[in-house]
């Protein structure tokens, strides 16, 4: 593994959320703060996806695209 872009930094979160970070980087076999890391990564990456149909596209009443 090369040289990773890291950057310091602290977080404070509830103790629920602690609790949680650490149930799933126990799950993933990683540390809490790659766990923030992915999910983070997986937010930015939901949010360029675009919301609904594209432009022009009906959709009909059960959900599916017109032709």
């Amino acid at each position: 593994m090369g040289k990773k872009n890291l950057r310091p930094l602290r977080c404070l979160v509830t103790a629920q959320t602690a609790w949680n970070l650490k149930r799933l980087a126990n799950m993933a076999g990683i540390s809490p703060g790659r766990v923030v890391d992915k999910l983070v990564r997986e937010k930015m990456l939901a949010l360029r996806e675009p919301p609904g149909p594209w432009p022009g596209q009906a959709i009909r009443q059960n959900g599916s695209r017109q032709k």
